[in-house]
């Protein structure tokens, strides 16, 4: 057998490598990539974003603030225009509030504050669609029968249950499992592991879960144009696909009732 030369050698591999990328460029991604603007097939913000060439592209997240104040655009008539709906038995009644909101909202800079002008309508839209259906137009601060429900994952060891708490849903969000409440307490300055409860306790402490959850979860969704739909299967992707279609249109209805009152159009892909 003949003995190639590292010359031999070498050229073949440049050979073998600019097929190889050849190929890529191609493209042909398979179903939810997308093809980047240099031919790979992906689905982070290097592929779906700047130069994407087909598949779910979407415009990247903005992050330069804009000149919208979310307490001119969340007034007191269009909080109490969503709280009034709840009846006056409802715990809620007492505890969430505008000021309890805006504050929670001084943490959290960039909600409502990024994108166009209609971005930040549309997020904030959102936000209150979420809450209202999560929370019957704030009526509850904690889950209809979560107590009788597990929402302790096990297998996650950076945020271990204790065995004398409970981890279901609470706040305007409902924030639920063991995952988000250790992450959320250590963001926000609470114990979320041993003391869950604060959540339904402190009305500051509620909504900023629910900031926490969305800046984390949900925010660049809507603000990256990806639509409505994106953000109800971030919250619960168990609705879509026929899981719970009521849910999903119940969702929807508010978006878009809130996106009128805010004069804002509602966008594209509103379902998930």
């Amino acid at each position: 057998m003949a003995r190639l030369t590292f010359s031999t050698v070498l050229t073949l591999l440049v050979v073998i490598c600019s097929c190889t990328r050849i190929m890529g460029q191609n493209c042909g991604c398979g179903s939810g990539l997308c093809c980047s603007k240099w031919g790979y097939c992906g689905t982070t913000a290097d592929y779906c974003g700047d130069g994407c060439r087909e598949g779910p592209c979407y415009t990247p997240t903005p992050t330069t603030s804009n000149d919208v104040s979310v307490p001119d655009v969340v007034t007191d008539p269009f909080f109490n225009g969503i709280i009034d709906q709840a009846d006056s038995s409802c715990a809620g009644k007492g505890f969430y509030s505008r000021s309890a909101f805006l504050d929670a909202l001084s943490f959290y800079p960039q909600f409502g504050t990024v994108g166009s002008s209609d971005d930040s309508k549309r997020e904030m839209a959102a936000f209150f669609a979420h809450l209202t259906h999560e929370t019957g137009h704030f009526c509850y601060i904690e889950e209809i029968g979560g107590a009788s429900r597990d929402y302790c994952d096990e297998t996650n060891t950076q945020y271990p249950c204790n065995p004398n708490k409970q981890y279901y849903g609470r706040g305007p969000i409902q924030i639920s499992w063991n995952y988000n409440y250790g992450p959320a307490g250590e963001s926000i300055g609470f114990d979320g592991l041993n003391a869950p409860e604060m959540v339904a306790n402190d009305p500051v402490i509620s909504f900023r879960t629910a900031f926490w959850f969305w800046m984390n979860n949900v925010h660049s969704l809507i603000i990256s144009g990806q639509g409505f739909g994106a953000t109800i299967r971030a919250i619960n992707g168990g609705e879509c696909g026929g899981g719970n279609s009521a849910a999903v249109n119940s969702r929807v209805r508010y978006y878009t009732q809130y996106c009128n009152q805010l004069g804002v159009s509602p966008g594209d892909n509103l379902s998930c």
